[in-house]
């Protein structure tokens, strides 16, 4: 009798466990690869909040998370760009953007002994245009005296996908270079005159480390990371300016954001802010299909603007102004499920 009844125990228990799989929800996300190691660190963190609740995020480019969130192929997309109107328009209805964190675009860089280099905006242009060819041009070592500049070709190293982290660069050099606007300007893919592509931040970061004479554009957590030197930038204040948290807060408090939350704040006036600064963007349907994936969205992004934001400095990007969250988070509470 014992031993049925510890069978029909083990049964019951195994039961339980099928029960609690199959009550899991699972919400698939794709997108953008410059938010990818905050939004990994709050998906870890949401599981022990929400045990009920999985999030699988495939970081596959801007270009690739605008795609598939018009396809309905997720349940959300990523993109560091916004969507334009006609992309918008594609959307079967309303597509929101909601904002998440900021960050910086750096220009990092693969030459001995990784010196600290200044750049502004005119020269940097002018490198990935291919005008800019070699580490000793007067245009580079005119803004760096006392550095030591190796005489070695410069490689230049882009996006090779579809990338918002592309969208914020080229977004800064269409504003700082008529020649860069002209001939190239701005979106998640464009034209490169020069250079060697790269899949995603981390293909980016690989290909600057084994490429001797390159430089390239990194969101500033793949720079620390891979331990790649990035360079200070000359601001519209026409000051240098390093990269850090508090400079792209800077350039964020100068930013105008509309009612859609589509804004950018690339070469942004200020001081202190620095120049190739963006936000990312979650792309959610205002009008959610899944009622219960719905509501553990709405549910997560709650969280995520409370104790969510307060994982962004320690992994290098800047948590939004409160004003901003409160903004944010009256659009969060108006998803329909």
């Amino acid at each position: 009798m014992l031993h049925i009844k510890k069978i029909l125990s083990l049964a019951l228990t195994g039961l339980m466990a099928v029960a609690s799989v199959s009550a899991q929800t699972l919400i698939n996300g794709a997108g953008a690869t410059f938010p990818q190691p905050i939004y990994t660190k709050w998906f870890s963190a949401y599981s022990k909040v929400d045990t009920s609740v999985t999030f699988n995020y495939q970081g596959i480019g801007s270009g690739g998370g605008q795609k598939q969130i018009l396809a309905e192929t997720v349940d959300f997309g990523a993109s560091d760009g916004p969507m334009s109107d006609a992309n918008l328009a594609k959307a079967p209805r309303a597509l929101w953007h909601i904002p998440t964190v900021g960050g910086a675009v750096v220009i990092s860089y693969n030459i001995p002994d990784g010196p600290k280099i200044k750049l502004d905006g005119e020269t940097l242009a002018n490198i990935f245009l291919g005008k800019i060819t070699n580490w000793r041009d007067p245009a580079i070592t005119g803004q760096n005296p006392g550095v030591s500049l190796p005489d070695i070709g410069i490689v230049v190293v882009h996006r090779s996908d579809g990338s918002g982290t592309s969208y914020i660069f080229t977004d800064y050099l269409s504003s700082v270079s008529a020649d860069w606007k002209s001939q190239v300007g701005k979106g998640t893919a464009v034209h490169w005159p020069a250079g060697l592509g790269g899949k995603g931040n981390a293909g980016v970061a690989g290909q600057l480390k084994e490429s001797p004479g390159s430089i390239g554009y990194v969101e500033l957590a793949y720079a620390k990371q891979n331990k790649l030197p990035y360079a200070d930038l000359k601001n519209s204040s026409g000051n240098y300016v390093t990269p850090t948290i508090e400079s792209v807060v800077a350039a964020l408090a100068t930013a105008t954001i509309p009612d859609d939350f589509r804004f950018s704040m690339v070469n942004a006036p200020g001081a202190d802010a620095y120049p190739i600064a963006g936000v990312t963007w979650l792309l959610v349907y205002e009008q959610q299909k899944d009622p219960v994936k719905g509501q553990k969205l709405v549910e997560f992004l709650k969280w995520a603007y409370s104790d969510g934001e307060k994982m962004a400095a320690a992994l290098d990007y800047a948590p939004l102004p409160d004003s901003v969250k409160e903004r944010v988070l009256k659009r969060v509470g108006e998803i329909k499920y």
